[in-house]
Order: C-alpha cells, then structure tokens, then sequence
C-alpha cells in the first residue's frame, strides 16, 4: 500500500502518502508548479515553506518544452531542481475546460487545438500516460473527461462513461519505475452518476483517487455536500484527492469531510494581483490604508515577507510593480496555507479538529467561496 491512516478525527484523516521521492504527510496542501515552476518560488523556498509535494502540468510541459525534452535532460525533478514528491495532472482539465479548443471525443481519446500554436493535437489515454512516464512524475493522475458544471444529464452521463473506458485502458500503459497512477471520479454533483463512476473507478484498483469535476463553478454548498457523501465512498486504504481548492475556508471544509490532498493556484495567483491570505482575511495591499502600516502581514509568521518587511513597504512595492513584492505575497501566502494544513493535521492527531476548524472559521470569518472572502481589504 502506498498510503496508510495514522490518525482519524470522525471523517477527517491524517496519514502518510509513500512515494518514490519521499514521504507526503496528509491532509497536503500541493502548490502548483504549472510550466515546472511554482511561480516566482525557488524550489528551496518551497521546502522552507514546509511544501511536501508539488504538482506539475503535464497538458503545458507537453507542449513546452516538451516530455521528451525533459526526459533527456534528467526527468522533471532534475529539470526543476525539486527533489521531494511531484504529482502531474493526465491535461484532461485543460483539454476540456478550454472547450473552444475541443475538435472531437470519443471512444479513444479527444482531438484539440494546441493554445500554442493552433494546431491539432489528440491526447489518448496512452499518449498522456507516455507522457507522464517521460516527466517521471511520482503520481500520474488518469485521463479523464470534463464536463461543465451546468452540463446536462446526458453530457454528465457520457463524461462518466469515457473517463472510466480510459481508466481501464491507462491502468495497463506505460509507466515510469515506481509511479503510482490515481483514477478520477467524474460524474458532477449528481449522486447516481458520481456514485457510479466511484464504483466503476474503484474497481480498477488505482493507488489512489481523486474526485474530479468539482470546483468548477457550481453551486459552493452543494459542491461541499457532495464531498461529503461521496469521499467516504472512495477506499479507506487509499489517498483521496480533491483537484483544485486552495481558499482557507475550503480547504478546511475538505478536510473535515475525509481528503487528504488538495491543490490551487490560488496562493500564488492572488500575490500576483497583490492580496495577502490573512488571519484577518484576505489583504488588498494596493489599498491606501496600509500607505503607513508598518505592520507585518500577519503576526507570528514565519515566512520571507513576515520575519523581514511591512505592509506598507510591501504595498509600495505592488503599487509600482516590482517583482519582489509579488515574490514576498506569493511566499506568505504559500505559507499560509501550508500551515493551516499542517495544524490541521496536528488538530486530527489530538482528536480536536472540530475545535481547531470552528477557532479558524471564527478568526477568518465564514465566507462562501475564495472570490467574495474580503472581511479585511
């Protein structure tokens, strides 16, 4: 088994997900490193930070540079220089949330148009699995198929039916030495369907799995809701993976109902607009009151931005556009995040998780979702 529960407080877990490159403590937080690269963020920043594992794309590195190109070159850890564990997505969200691209799915795989150059391209699970091997990712996620989340039943439908045909057929493809494979459960926020698809999924016996299809723009509660039912339904013995959340209040609500890894660009993308992810909520520092605020962005932080800087000298920096202060944002809100996990998973360890989840909501203020969570601005 490549993951094991070491504690459990009602549905929440911590465990120990076991990969080639080292050991992933659970619930995990994943930065994303999209072009191989968590943007703006050394890979020795990252281990600082307290990152585990990161996730890498393999939709973009397919197509630049390249898999072979970085197969030659070492393997995607060499190549970004980042020794811990790497997860890579199979491009299958990215294939289908750029729907314009779409030319055709069936059966064997679906035709796009490359967002680089225009020109057709086809992933096929065997091509994404080749893929995969050549990046020599310690996770290979399966490829799957993506509806919308106000798609019909009968696209819903169709969406199952072809991620579980190419589940079945990239669990027997190529593989790099030691990687594990996660399956993906699609099937919306409809419970025959997403029940279904966990059945079907399952029964191929991955090393782990991910509820896919969620986050992407359906109603928040409902979203939550169906985690709650369906995570349980995923095998005790192995990770579960919820595919892009990354908002303190999300990722707090995911935990509670049985995930264990999770992964956003949120962090990274907000220190590019110049928001800080705080304890008092989330911190517009273009905003002039903080013109003179020679306060930390949060007290008792222990990140770049926090131990060294103000608010206001990082405002300033926003204001006129330098690169550090997206640098500093991006490091603290990073680190934000992974210490809300790693509390966490310290809260299940004692069995107080519901009283670390209720002090946290009260100290961030309950919001509905990460893009209206401004109580501080």
């Amino acid at each position: 088994m490549s993951y094991r529960v070491t504690a459990s407080d009602g549905t929440a877990r911590a465990g120990v997900l076991s990969t080639a490159h080292g050991e992933v403590p659970t619930p995990a937080f994943m930065p994303v490193g999209t072009k191989a690269t968590v943007k703006s963020v050394d890979p020795d920043e990252l281990l600082a930070l307290g990152a585990t594992v990161v996730l890498g794309n393999s939709y973009h590195l397919h197509f630049r540079p390249g898999a072979d190109v970085i197969a030659e070159l070492g393997g995607l850890h060499r190549f970004m220089a980042w020794d811990g564990p790497v997860l890579t997505d199979s491009g299958g969200f990215q294939v289908f949330s750029l729907r314009h691209t779409i030319l055709g799915a069936d059966d064997d795989g679906v035709t796009f148009r490359s967002v680089y150059d225009g020109e057709a391209a086809r992933f096929t699970p065997e091509s994404v699995s080749r893929i995969q091997a050549r990046l020599g990712s310690d996770i290979a996620m399966c490829l799957d198929a993506v509806p919308p989340a106000d798609a019909p039943a009968q696209a819903l439908e169709e969406a199952v039916r072809l991620t579980t045909l190419w589940a079945a057929r990239q669990r027997s493809a190529e593989r790099a030495p030691g990687q594990l494979l996660f399956g993906i459960a699609q099937g919306g926020t409809d419970v025959e369907l997403r029940t279904r698809s966990i059945d079907e999924i399952t029964a191929l016996d991955f090393d782990g799995y991910a509820l896919g299809g969620l986050a992407i723009g359906e109603d928040r509660d409902l979203m939550f809701e169906t985690v709650g039912w369906s995570a349980p339904l995923l095998p005790a013995v192995h990770a579960r993976y919820f595919m892009g959340i990354g908002d303190p209040h999300g990722v707090l609500e995911v935990i509670e109902r049985g995930i264990d890894m999770f992964d956003c660009v949120l962090p990274t993308r907000l220190g590019r607009t110049g928001s800080a992810l705080t304890w008092e909520g989330r911190l517009n520092l273009k905003n002039a009151r903080y013109a003179r605020d020679q306060a930390p962005l949060q007290e008792d932080c222990g990140c770049p931005a926090c131990t060294r800087f103000s608010r206001a000298y990082i405002r300033h920096l926003v204001n006129q556009q330098e690169l550090l202060g997206h640098r500093l944002l991006s490091l603290h809100n990073l680190r934000f995040l992974l210490d809300l996990t790693a509390d966490a998973r310290a809260a299940i360890e004692q069995g107080e998780f519901a009283a670390y989840k209720r002090d946290a909501l009260e100290r961030l203020g309950t919001v509905p979702d990460e893009e209206t969570w401004v109580p501080a601005t």
